[in-house]
């Protein structure tokens, strides 16, 4: 059995994988799983324009994104039918709205430079039950636009997973810019008062997921253990770092270590409970009805509530697991539609707070991987 030391080491270091914590030098050399965040303008502005896109929040860290240019303006956004969560969004809805979140940043860069992007969802039609190999969106630079005062928190936002200060209240007036900073501001809600009830809900639908095996397994296989595993796979869900870069070469952090009821497992869920304490306020994004287009609007939206936040020292973490559309999952699913829907489809529901510690930025692929031949 391993000793107490052990133990508590091995507790340490997940905490820093769980939270966040870990804060490495942004260091802009080739093949380092960070240098996708210090952009460098392209000859070309739609590269420039997507250089940027791939830093756009998204499930899992999937990047699902796949990128054909046509002409000499055009972009055809494609999903990578290879980096589907089958488990935990069946339908392809959290993906999509990861694509919606792309689109906007993409957008949002090539205003700084003065160039307007049309966006064209589902030029050949909206695809259902999943998406399929028709392009999510026609994405054309030509014209003029204004910059949106949004991207100057462009290579700032992060997804802070950790306790926010309960102590520092989400003031009324910042509420009221980020509702205002939104395309769909009407689908916007948020609680800053009395939130035992949401906080319970995501707690309940976030353990439902961890004790659900396929689900969680899901997440186990896209860990990319070590330095060397994240610079080779840099998305999914990265476990990185001096601290536990000595764990893995220990064998004491492994894939086993992470499966339900494992060590790593157990202190994930402790470390997620105190996440949960340590929240005061939540923001969601409802839409009218549920079809691919609205989907794809309330990642826009989620990825301008981003930025807004970012800009008022606010931190943000997506918890949508009581959105998950996977049948462990209908208990929480119909409570949140009920609690926040109005009527409508609640797309996103998140943290909202303010952090105690910087979090760090996420491993990406280079642009220039996820663009597709011909």
């Amino acid at each position: 059995m391993p000793s107490r030391r052990r133990f508590a080491t091995q507790a340490a270091g997940l905490a820093l994988a769980v939270t966040g914590d870990w804060v490495r030098p942004l260091r802009a050399q080739p093949g380092d799983p960070l240098a996708p965040w210090a952009v460098t303008p392209r000859t070309d502005p739609r590269l420039t324009a997507l250089a940027w896109a791939v830093l756009a929040p998204n499930p899992h860290n999937r990047q699902p994104w796949l990128m054909r240019l046509a002409g000499t303006e055009t972009i055809l956004l494609h999903m990578d039918l290879e980096r589907r969560l089958p488990e935990t969004d069946p339908f392809d809805r959290q993906l999509l709205i990861g694509l919606g979140c792309f689109t906007e940043l993409l957008r949002l860069a090539a205003a700084e430079r003065g160039l307007a992007a049309e966006i064209t969802p589902f030029p050949e039609g909206e695809p259902q039950p999943r998406l399929d190999a028709r392009p999510i969106a026609r994405i054309t630079l030509r014209g003029a636009a204004r910059p949106d005062p949004l991207f100057a928190a462009a290579a700032r936002r992060r997804s802070a997973k950790q306790p926010y200060d309960v102590t520092r209240p989400v003031e009324a007036a910042a509420i009221a810019t980020l509702r205002a900073a939104l395309l769909a501001p009407a689908g916007f809600g948020a609680e800053t008062g009395d939130v035992a009830r949401l906080r319970d809900l995501a707690w309940r639908a976030w353990q439902v997921e961890a004790q659900d095996r396929a689900a969680w397994m899901e997440t186990v296989r896209l860990m990319r253990f070590g330095s060397a595993a994240v610079a080779a796979t840099p998305d999914g869900v990265s476990l990185w770092g001096p601290q536990m870069d000595g764990m893995i070469a220990a064998g004491q952090l492994t894939p086993a270590a992470m499966e339900p009821g494992q060590p790593g497992w157990r202190i994930g869920f402790s470390q997620y409970q105190a996440i949960f304490e340590g929240t005061n306020a939540f923001t969601w994004l409802v839409t009218p009805g549920n079809s691919r287009a609205e989907q794809f609007a309330a990642g826009r939206d989620w990825l301008r509530l981003n930025l807004a936040a970012t800009l008022h020292g606010l931190a943000l973490q997506p918890v949508s697991q009581a959105l998950q559309e996977f049948p462990a999952m209908a208990g929480p699913y119909r409570e949140v539609q009920a609690l926040l829907g109005g009527g409508g489809t609640v797309q996103m529901l998140g943290r909202l707070g303010h952090p105690l510690r910087a979090a760090p930025p996420t491993p990406r692929w280079p642009v220039e991987s996820r663009i597709l031949a011909g």
